[in-house]
């Protein structure tokens, strides 16, 4: 866990830096999704040691980061949920997958320890609904006879900005739960039924930290690095996993990739017996037609570097690297997509 802080700690100055507009700027930016930002932060300080060259990214939540490279404020932008080919083409931007992962339910419960809280799909809606309101419920209960559940009101916490982990979570809230579904939805920013916001994975591990009997979500590295406790899930086949990198990759395992179609793909409630449910990718945009061609080969080169040496790296945070045949489609749908001013691809 030392060593995830000084990384995070690390790439956050970087983004101070840029954001106070100084003369050390690095040489590609980035904004968006909190989800991978562990991962890119690593991949980040790895690539600068070996290149020299450094990646300033925002992590500001995937509504901003899309907003940004809309703006053509950033190189390229980050986004967990993602957009649609419709909304590719009116937005002349391209899309590509980087890593997979999980989105991790967390609580504060004094004397329930990691692991050690089952929830159903049904229960977990319930509790976001505002439907199942102490932590004695019944229908918790009857999951958790040897657990000591308080009798004590369940504080919720969610995300208050434009997020693809809150993309991820509700769209696997609306698949497990037609009345959530209805009343709710699925989307990056949605209208609550209960509970309090945080901004970003951080302002969501810190409320969850800091206020007793609460539950929340995070991406998996946070729930590693605040050291909170994880709930453990029923799957689609009804079985209770953990969040490990094992159950991301078994989720994962039926994903069929599109190059045609923006790479779009949805992993939450994957069948399999060991499915984590709250599975997601995430995502980069650039825009297909470069006013700044360098730029946007220097983003390529670091995510061709990224796949073809990040493996490891991603897999040490617990996320799950792509297949290399997904990456062999990515490469090429750079070269027949991202092109300069004068239609010359960016990507040879």
């Amino acid at each position: 866990m030392n060593k995830l802080n000084r990384l995070l700690s690390g790439i956050g100055l970087a983004t101070a830096l840029l954001t106070a507009g100084t003369a050390f700027a690095a040489d590609i930016t980035g904004a968006g999704a909190t989800f991978p930002y562990p991962v890119y932060a690593k991949w980040a300080e790895a690539y600068k040691a070996q290149t020299g060259i450094g990646l300033n990214y925002q992590s500001i939540g995937s509504g901003g980061g899309i907003k940004q490279i809309k703006a053509k404020t950033v190189s390229f932008g980050a986004t967990d949920a993602p957009l649609n080919q419709n909304d590719l083409g009116m937005a002349g931007l391209a899309q590509f997958p980087t890593v997979m992962g999980g989105v991790v339910p967390v609580i504060n419960v004094e004397g329930i320890a990691p692991g050690q809280l089952k929830l159903t799909s049904e229960t977990l809606a319930g509790i976001y609904l505002g439907k199942i309101k102490k932590w004695n419920d019944p229908k918790i209960a009857a999951e958790n006879k040897d657990a000591a559940l308080p009798d004590a009101g369940i504080n919720v916490v969610y995300r208050s900005d434009g997020s693809g982990t809150s993309f991820i979570f509700t769209t696997y809230l609306s698949q497990v739960s037609t009345e959530w579904l209805r009343g709710v939805g699925a989307s990056t920013s949605v209208s609550w039924p209960v509970g309090m916001g945080g901004k970003g994975n951080e302002g969501v591990a810190s409320n969850v930290k800091s206020i007793k009997n609460s539950i929340g979500y995070v991406e998996y590295a946070y729930a590693l690095q605040n050291k909170m406790t994880h709930v453990q899930l029923k799957n689609r086949d009804g079985q209770y996993v953990s969040p490990e990198a094992a159950n991301f990759k078994a989720a994962a395992a039926n994903a069929k990739w599109k190059a045609d179609e923006g790479f779009y793909l949805i992993l939450t409630n994957q069948p399999g017996k060991e499915s984590w449910p709250i599975t997601g990718a995430t995502f980069i945009l650039m825009h297909t037609s470069q006013d700044k061609a360098e730029a946007a080969k220097e983003v390529l080169k670091f995510f061709d570097w990224a796949y073809s040496n990040g493996d490891k790296l991603a897999s040490d945070l617990d996320y799950v690297p792509l297949p290399e045949n997904v990456v062999k489609m990515i490469r090429a749908s750079w070269t027949s997509q991202i092109k300069d001013a004068h239609g010359k691809a960016v990507w040879h």
